[in-house]
């Protein structure tokens, strides 16, 4: 769509955090608004004077929401809803701020802890869990005195029971909820 143009990367028009999915990430996805994507969401924008968050139009929340949380993508789509209400509430650029936050302890994450199989479930929980909860996981991490000496897998493992442990306190399930495909019927 390529009269769409986004200017914040950290916050889609629709709630998603672009700067947190692995495919923004890995640089196969140029994010929202850069011309190289079909978005019906962003037709709706254009139709409707080119909100910057659809929680500015008028029709928010319009039936483009009515199941928007249910399934997800390559990034979680679980709290697209509650970002742009936090957006909307503290200001686009309070949020900006904790999602530059999120985005550095991310990618610490993937430096020093992604034994090669665990960028999705990094992403998905930096994007779920709140930045105190995120910040408390780090400090454990720094003051854990074996940490340095650890194996990468071995330190990959214990950061993935570190956050498991903070998301089931909140009952968060720190995976991607697929939309399952119909199988097709023989016969």
């Amino acid at each position: 769509m390529k009269e769409f143009i986004r200017e914040n990367q950290l916050l889609s028009l629709c709630g998603l955090n672009c700067g947190l999915c692995p495919m923004f990430l890995g640089h196969y996805c140029g994010g929202c608004g850069n011309g190289n994507q079909s978005c019906k969401i962003a037709a709706c924008s254009l139709r409707h004077g080119r909100v910057a968050y659809c929680y500015e139009c008028e029709c928010y929340p319009c039936e483009n929401y009515w199941q928007i949380d249910e399934f997800d993508s390559f990034i979680t789509h679980k709290r697209r809803k509650a970002d742009l209400e936090k957006a909307k509430s503290g200001g686009v650029e309070a949020y900006n701020r904790e999602q530059t936050e999120k985005i550095a302890l991310l990618h610490w994450l993937l430096d020093h802890c992604n034994d090669g199989r665990r960028k999705t479930f990094f992403c998905v929980a930096v994007n779920l869990l709140e930045l105190p909860e995120l910040q408390q996981a780090m400090a454990k991490i720094r003051t854990n005195q074996g940490w340095p000496a650890w194996p990468l897998k071995e330190k990959s493992v214990y950061v993935v029971d570190l956050l498991q442990t903070i998301a089931k306190k909140r009952n968060l399930e720190l995976k991607l909820n697929k939309k399952k495909q119909k199988q097709k019927e023989t016969g």
